[in-house]
């Protein structure tokens, strides 16, 4: 059940945390390398014990027996590594587990848990979606004395979110005075931030208004957030009022407002006005970077303007910006997207000349135009290319090759790569799972083996 845990420290080991140099510096590197590779070794061990926890056998007194030292840097090595084996098939027995050992490390005498391994047991049981253990684990950590962070909070909403509970979870941290909101400005900064990362648009509008009925000023943030909240939501004349609120209040636009209006502005096809906005911004002394481009091209590229976006990436180099991973699959994306698959390819050369190594999203956009313009082989190639580079496939990669297989009637190449497709989904936590069922769903014809 359980793979060996091989996760990077919680210590960052290329500094020396103990300081000093000469011979008793590489003594106690030696003993910090030595508690480390112990604790490991512990973790697997332990995991191992949890594997036969059931009728019969007692895994907390089984653990016990060992006598290992239980120390936060054990306690981390074990709950990621029952994270990291989540799937949709164990997900019940997963989160007992992972309970089972944090009660039992906790009752350790010289150990006390902290808000990380807190965070971890709420990841585990938020994959495993079990929601009323984790609001007893948000108690548990209050009453113990933990602020409940922006962290905290980020786990809750994510999965709570899922669940329509999302309300009932900023409701309680608007209430609450263990909530540590560093580095915002105040709670509703935070939440506000948190919200905007997982796309609750709606609630950022109802969190708005709590926060000004409360006495609140908006800062920055706050309207940066709330325009693209606005924006998102299809209310361009409300987001055009809170601009120009934003600038009677005395605020200057900052380097994410120009990029909200980039992006709106790119999404409408207005290339003329995007320029305009770019020279505005170096006369007040912000210089547009690859961000602020990337953004206009790959909004520009949603509107089909592709000689606007081809324009747009030559004025970014002029400009002494040098184009990453991301702007090039941007434009990428564009040309497949449109059928230019020559330009395309042409870009993916550039990119890997220029020293940038494609990632899964690049070679998602190759694939997808090759697929959209039945070249087949030439998309199982460049799947067979990015297994040769070490970079590993995900869902979407797959779904997008097995499906336009299944489309063009290639049944037996589509089986052949759902299999392996099969095999991918047994490595992937719960959330990484649920995806799969609609894609063997949408397989029709299609025979999937075990």
């Amino acid at each position: 059940m359980w793979n060996g845990p091989s996760f990077d420290s919680v210590f960052d080991e290329t500094h020396n945390n103990f300081g000093g140099y000469g011979s008793g510096s590489e003594a106690r590197r030696s003993a910090r390398e030595e508690f480390f590779e112990s604790g490991r070794e512990d973790a697997r061990r332990i995991l191992k014990v949890l594997e036969q926890d059931g009728p019969g056998f007692d895994a907390k007194a089984a653990i016990s027996e060992m006598q290992v030292r239980v120390s936060g840097f054990l306690v981390r090595e074990v709950l990621k590594g029952i994270l990291k084996n989540i799937n949709y098939a164990n997900k019940t027995r997963c989160a007992k587990l992972g309970y089972k050992f944090f009660v039992w490390s906790g009752q350790q005498e010289a150990y006390r848990h902290t808000t990380n391994s807190y965070h971890l047991i709420l990841k585990i049981c938020a994959e495993c979606e079990e929601y009323k253990a984790m609001w007893r684990l948000v108690d548990e950590m209050t009453e113990n004395g933990f602020p409940t962070t922006a962290r905290t909070f980020n786990i809750l909403i994510c999965t709570c979110g899922e669940a329509g509970l999302a309300r009932k979870v900023v409701e309680r941290f608007i209430k609450s005075k263990m909530f540590n909101y560093r580095p915002f400005k105040h709670s509703y900064s935070a939440i506000l931030h948190t919200l905007l990362s997982v796309n609750q648009f709606k609630l950022i509008e109802w969190v708005y208004q709590q926060m000004l009925s409360d006495g609140f000023s908006p800062d920055i943030l706050s309207y940066n957030i709330l325009m693209y909240a606005k924006y998102k939501l299809g209310k361009l004349d409300q987001f055009h009022r809170l601009l120009d609120e934003m600038g009677r209040c005395g605020f200057s636009p900052d380097f994410h407002t120009y990029n909200i209006l980039l992006h709106v502005l790119g999404k409408g096809d207005k290339p003329l006005a995007a320029l305009n906005l770019l020279n505005h911004m170096k006369e007040v002394g912000l210089n547009p970077g690859v961000l602020h481009f990337t953004t206009l091209i790959d909004g520009l590229s949603c509107a089909g303007n592709l000689d606007a976006c081809k324009y747009f990436f030559d004025e970014m180099i002029k400009n002494g910006c040098v184009p990453d991973v991301v702007c090039y699959t941007v434009l990428i994306k564009g040309y497949m997207v449109a059928g230019e698959l020559e330009k395309a390819q042409e870009k993916f050369d550039e990119m890997i000349a220029k020293g940038h190594l494609p990632n899964v999203f690049t070679y998602n956009s190759m694939i997808y135009g090759y697929c959209m313009a039945g070249k087949f082989e030439e998309a199982c190639a460049m799947l067979k290319e990015m297994e040769a580079r070490g970079c590993n496939p995900n869902f979407v990669v797959y779904s997008t090759l097995v499906n336009h297989l299944r489309r063009a009637g290639r049944l037996s190449e589509a089986r052949e790569l759902a299999s392996v497709c099969i095999i991918y989904c047994m490595q992937c936590t719960t959330e990484e799972f649920l995806p799969m069922i609609h894609l063997k769903g949408s397989l029709a014809g299609v025979s999937f083996h075990s």
